[in-house]
């Protein structure tokens, strides 16, 4: 997922560069949401790990 939230931001700096407002803002909105959503889940997996009673790596 974060893999996609990379793309998206090349993707969305790539059109900024050669003036596409429009791709450039949907872009960027994707990743920027891909990338909260990781987050998300690796706070998650963290906290689910340490209740599990193994220590954060």
């Amino acid at each position: 997922m974060l893999g996609w939230a990379l793309t998206f931001l090349i993707v969305a700096l790539i059109a900024a560069a050669l003036g596409f407002t429009g791709i450039a803002g949907t872009a960027s909105s994707i990743a920027q949401i891909l990338f909260i959503v990781f987050l998300v889940l690796f706070v998650v997996a963290m906290v689910a790990r340490a209740v599990r009673g193994k220590p954060p790596v």
